[in-house]
């Protein structure tokens, strides 16, 4: 029986889809849908979700309600669908009714996706009426959290409503049997944004002569600002060491590894193997930057100095797509347009003002970016992915939670600050933020929780920190609580709990949670960071831990590994000898002093911190002295030891407690010198360390395993970025039959930290003042 003709079996259902289902042609889906099925009814978008009130057969009801989640659109995720009969109308037709901006703002919002096929197809098409437009898109593909401006998701609340359709671009947009119906990015070369070329000196340039122009001071050597769709990158020839060398002064970059996008997956199979996971994850929809693992130097050294990987992605907009294309380069270093640490720049007037000494021209258009966001970064890791950064095509998609939580915001760390939001059984994780060190990123953590919460309808009742007193976001979220609580949460117990919740535990059994990182405030005042604890979501027990060494100088030390390794030699009553490198990384008169600062104590903070060991290691072993950017050391020495496969022949001592036991690096360091001395290589060196840590974690766990019965290991921290310890780590705990959990959905760094933050201090068991 068709819409529109009552009979005895006719209903009308009103169907509430909850879930990822606006901005990504689910309307236009619904429309289709009842139509093949004879249904009769409207659509429309709510800050709910999706509400679908149809007519029909009975028959042809239960198929929709099966298949409104069943066939649902490849970007939608349906939550759930539920429906509830109303009095039958006899209505006739079906059509997409006006959004209805009322009531409470909980649907989701899709992530920035990258140009589909369809859309790439049009663009290299002649005789498309799109041809070559660097903002093409459809319901299928292109930005959409970086534009949106309020809930529903219309085009009234993006930065497209300052871009009115013109006639063919509204007939498309109104036809339901078009891509792009109701997609609200819609645009062509009529009504479009537009493209700028601004080179100080010169008249400016649009369109076509603007992308010419651009290919061509590129290849000439110069350094653009490129506006994207979170934000500016700054871009050069990745094959031209001198640009590369130009953008590393500019930015102040010192030795930290750029990023480099690609023309093409050929491009990029031409400098590296990919994998079959990092082969998806280049061509996929979110197109992060893939972490690849460097044989030889497909690039110039001074692109990724010192680092076991080269930073990889592939266009991801329209406009990379042309910036990329024959004649031109086909490599370009893609990174974020800052200095070191500040939030990424958005404004174009911020870009012409703040960007002028770093670039010889910008590449820019008129659509504004309202929500900034970097891209994400990933590793593969025995065949899963790692995410180091998650921002960009995976923000603001929610993390489902184990148990359901308050309102609550949890502020993370200093430092790659990313919070979250959270209600009932989602949070919300932020973009990548930046450190916490100046008022420009306050500035930007402030303004994207106000965003945030607009997207997610989280109003917090809770505010939940690290429990660290010197921390910036610690003071910054004291400071705007307003009467609501504020509940600290210990760093290492955070990580742990934020490995449990993204493999859904509840809680329930404890772990064993192996939390490795540089820095981290301990219960005694000491820096933690080489922890092993038996941990709940209501709380931990520290079984294990490195033995504290002192921390001459607190982030002196940091930014100087040779000066930590010294204060680890003296710790383990090993002797200075004049011909290892880390003695000869410092003058006469530095070691004097550091010598007395140690003997009195004086600014020396004691640490467990096993980053801290990593910075010792690879100094005595010659390879990092300064850091320049955070982890440098740890990551150099991870990359000397890639050549050399396990390596066995270091090993910690291990002594127990009645509450515990104490691990001793001093057997270890004994050796990397006694190898030193022998003039063993650097990588051989590096590769029996990491050998020795993995080690240390099995010969703690099974004791652990002796004394408690647990069997299962969640790895987290910073340290845990190293994929050749994770991998070794995972695989020794895998053959000593426990089960491992890693890191799949948040970084093992701070970045995953506000998620355990949430679990440990705003679950509804959890409702206790401090």
């Amino acid at each position: 029986m068709t819409a529109g003709h009552p009979g005895l079996d006719r209903e009308r259902r009103r169907v509430a889809v909850r879930g990822l289902v606006q901005g990504v042609g689910f309307r236009p889906f619904v429309h289709t849908l009842a139509g093949e099925l004879g249904l009769a009814g409207t659509v429309t978008n709510t800050g709910e979700g999706v509400l679908v009130e149809v007519e029909g057969s009975r028959d042809a009801l239960d198929a929709f309600c099966r298949r409104v989640a069943g066939d649902a659109p490849p970007l939608a995720q349906v939550d759930s669908v539920e429906h509830t009969p109303l009095t039958v109308t006899g209505a006739t037709g079906f059509r997409i009714a006006p959004s209805r901006p009322d009531g409470p703002r909980t649907t989701l919002i899709p992530p920035d996706t990258a140009v589909c096929a369809d859309c790439l197809a049009e663009l290299a098409d002649p005789a498309d009426r799109r041809h070559r437009h660097p903002f093409i898109s459809c319901t299928n593909c292109g930005p959409r959290h970086t534009i949106v401006t309020g809930l529903p998701y219309d085009r009234a609340n993006t930065t497209m409503a300052g871009f009115p359709m013109c006639p063919d671009c509204a007939r498309e947009y109104a036809d339901p049997a078009d891509r792009r119906f109701h997609a609200q990015p819609v645009a062509c070369h009529a009504c479009g944004p537009r493209l700028a070329l601004t080179v100080p000196g010169r008249p400016e340039l649009g369109g076509e002569q603007a992308l010419t122009e651009a290919r061509r001071l590129l290849a000439d050597g110069a350094v653009l600002a490129v506006k994207g769709i979170g934000g500016y990158h700054l871009a050069c020839d990745a094959r031209d060491a001198s640009a590369v060398a130009l953008l590393r002064r500019r930015k102040r970059r010192g030795d930290k590894p750029f990023a480099v996008m690609a023309r093409d997956l050929a491009t990029v199979e031409g400098l590296l193997p990919v994998d079959p996971v990092e082969r998806e994850l280049l061509t996929g929809p979110v197109r992060p930057i893939v972490l690849l693992r460097r044989t030889g130097l497909p690039v110039p050294e001074a692109v990724a100095p010192g680092s076991p990987d080269l930073g990889v992605m592939l266009p991801y907009t329209p406009l990379h797509h042309l910036l990329l294309a024959a004649p031109g380069p086909d490599l370009l270093v893609m990174t974020s347009a800052n200095l070191s640490g500040e939030p990424i720049v958005t404004g174009d007037r911020e870009a012409l003002d703040r960007l002028a000494p770093l670039v010889d021209g910008w590449l820019t258009h008129d659509r504004p970016i309202h929500v900034p966001c970097e891209d994400s970064v990933v590793r593969v890791v025995d065949g899963e992915q790692l995410p180091l950064r998650r921002s960009r095509g995976y923000v603001p998609l929610p993390i489902p939670l184990p148990v359901p939580v308050r309102p609550a915001l949890a502020v993370g760390g200093d430092l790659k600050n990313t919070f979250a939001l959270a209600r009932d059984g989602y949070a919300w994780l932020s973009g990548h933020i930046g450190d916490m060190d100046d008022l420009a990123t306050l500035r930007a953590f402030d303004r994207a929780v106000e965003q945030l919460g607009t997207v997610s309808g989280v109003r917090p009742e809770l505010l939940v920190t690290d429990r660290h007193p010197g921390y910036r976001s610690v003071r910054h979220a004291e400071r705007t609580a307003a009467g609501r609580p504020v509940r600290r949460v210990q760093h290492h117990h955070a990580h742990i709990a934020a490995v449990m919740a993204e493999h859904g535990l509840d809680g329930g059994r404890p772990v064993l949670g192996v939390a490795f990182d540089g820095t981290g405030y301990g219960e005694d005042g000491a820096i933690w960071g080489g922890e092993v604890l038996l941990a709940d979501y209501d709380g931990f027990r520290r079984l294990a831990h490195l033995r504290y060494v002192p921390l001459p100088g607190g982030d002196a030390a940091v930014e100087r590994p040779y000066r930590t390794a010294l204060a680890h030699l003296r710790a383990a009553g090993l002797a200075w000898l004049p011909g290892l490198p880390s003695v000869l990384a410092a003058d006469s008169e530095e070691l004097r002093l550091l010598e007395q600062q140690l003997e009195r104590g004086l600014n020396c903070v004691p640490t467990s911190g096993m980053g801290r060991l990593f910075d010792a290691v690879s100094s005595l072993a010659g390879v990092c002295h300064r850091a320049g950017y955070e982890a440098q050391a740890a990551i150099e020495l991870e990359a000397a030891a890639c050549g050399f496969g396990r390596a066995d022949g270091y090993g910690f001592g291990l002594s127990a407690r009645a509450d515990g036991w104490t691990a001793d690096p001093g057997p270890v360091l004994a050796a990397v010198v006694a190898d030193v001395t022998a003039g063993a290589p650097a990588g051989l060196v590096a590769a029996r360390f990491h050998g020795a840590v993995a080690d240390l974690v099995r010969r703690i766990c099974a004791a652990v395993r002796e004394r408690y019965g647990t069997t299962t290991v969640a790895l987290s921290g910073g340290v845990f970025a190293n994929a050749l310890l994770s991998s070794a780590c995972a695989s020794g705990l895998g053959e000593d039959g426990f089960t491992v959990l890693r890191h799949r959905r948040v970084p093992p760094n701070d970045g995953g930290l506000a998620l355990g933050q949430l679990m440990v201090a705003a679950r509804s068991s959890a409702i206790r003042e401090e």
